[in-house]
């Protein structure tokens, strides 16, 4: 089996989202001699914020001198970047190989695996097969039962931010999304990303039942110093100047959690210096959130895909880009919110450039361009993401920025576009 054939196999899996429960993935686990009891965790879920941080925990583990397992998803590039070992992303061989390991232990199972819980299954092996000292695991949808959460008790479960998307699968108020995200909670660490006092209050209850400590990320003494397209310095608490490469008020909240799973960290034994934390900060490397890919034009990318991530954009936006004539080169899903996450921003766009991003669920790029023509700014529709890089550098006048946003699936090609063209 060659990576070609591995991917093909991978993405012919059919989803069963309406059979609930872990059972398949313990199974599949089971077949292949539980390799995830062989690692140690950090578990990241929440709607808005689970990579970045899952990022910015693997890269201080990183600098710590751990070896360390790092799983996202979706990826921007290529596949492969959803599960890597010290920052570098599975090769296509020992993609392959695994996949063709794993083919016939999931083939013998009467229930077949989803493709979600087949890649989980890969990444655990490939991360025991590299012997990695702690793996940064972000959740894929929700967290009860998110085939990631048959991992035994976590060294620390991270709560991201909590906002609605997914609702016809977690539920249609944030109380119940925070439900099915505390899941992962099963004893040791917790820290949860502050939020609504009816939100917290899932988490407390969460944590007293399965005897978790509890850590509130602090967000009241985040103090930004400066920032620029290259990054930002803030103080949180005692610590002073910290180098941030990403961008955005919420980045900084982002920050704020992965300091509290840190001082949860090292309380427990990890070693990890003040100094090997600030410079894994440094350090981190997230693309496609509010990504400059260009200077000239100023070319942003950022996988914005739901109200609250539209709600950041815009805050980004006024810090960043304020005065400027902006361009959005935009595609969506066709079952997101899509509305109300456009109504955020369309009062600083100037003109839309509309595509079809690469996925089944897109929305078609002419009738995103029928949808935004009620906020009464020009809407090109384009037949591809190339052409759409093209046109909205063109229609953009000499000051003016290209915004990239709306889903991530569109901003591997954007980004090669972009590349090709310097």
């Amino acid at each position: 089996m060659n990576v070609e054939e591995a991917l093909t196999y991978i993405h012919s899996v059919s989803w069963k989202g309406s059979v609930p429960g872990l059972s398949r993935t313990r199974e599949l686990l089971s077949r292949i001699g539980d390799p995830q009891n062989k690692l140690k965790f950090v578990h990241i879920a929440g709607t808005n914020g689970k990579g970045s941080t899952a990022a910015m925990l693997a890269s201080v583990f990183r600098a710590a001198g751990y070896r360390t397992g790092l799983y996202t998803s979706p990826y921007i590039t290529c596949f492969n970047e959803r599960m890597q070992v010290n920052g570098e992303m599975i090769s296509d061989g020992e993609l392959a190989e695994i996949t063709e390991y794993i083919r016939p232990h999931a083939e013998a199972m009467h229930d077949h695996p989803t493709e979600f819980e087949l890649v989980t299954a890969i990444a655990m092996e490939y991360f025991a097969r590299h012997n990695c000292d702690i793996v940064s695991l972000e959740v894929g949808l929700g967290g009860e039962l998110d085939s990631t959460n048959v991992i035994s008790t976590p060294e620390v479960s991270v709560i991201c931010n909590i906002g609605l998307d997914h609702t016809e699968v977690l539920g249609d108020t944030l109380e119940k999304i925070a439900e099915a995200k505390a899941g992962i909670i099963k004893g040791g660490d917790a820290v949860i990303y502050r939020g609504s006092e009816s939100v917290e209050r899932v988490f407390e209850q969460r944590c007293a039942e399965t005897n978790t400590r509890l850590h509130r990320a602090d967000f009241d003494s985040i103090r930004l110093i400066s920032h620029s397209f290259a990054g930002q310095v803030f103080d949180c608490g005692a610590r002073k100047a910290i180098e941030l490469p990403l961008l955005g008020e919420h980045q900084l909240k982002n920050t704020a959690v992965v300091l509290a799973a840190v001082d949860a960290l090292t309380a427990k034994g990890w070693n990890i210096s003040e100094a090997q934390l600030r410079e894994g900060l440094r350090t981190v490397s997230w693309p496609g959130r509010f990504e400059l890919l260009s200077k000239e034009p100023v070319f942003i990318a950022d996988g914005g895909h739901n109200p609250q991530c539209m709600a950041a954009l815009a805050d980004n936006i006024r810090t960043f880009l304020s005065g400027r004539p902006l361009t959005a080169l935009t595609g969506v899903m066709a079952d997101k919110d899509y509305v109300d996450m456009y109504r955020l921003v369309a009062p600083y766009i100037t003109r839309f450039v509309t595509v079809t991003p690469d996925n089944p669920r897109a929305m078609k790029a002419g009738e995103l361009a029928r949808v935004l023509e009620v906020f009464g700014k020009p809407v090109t529709a384009c037949q591809t993401v190339e052409e759409g890089v093209t046109t909205a550098i063109s229609q953009t006048e000499q000051g003016g920025a290209v915004l990239a946003f709306g889903s991530l699936y569109m901003l591997g090609t954007i980004r090669a576009c972009v590349k090709a063209r310097q």
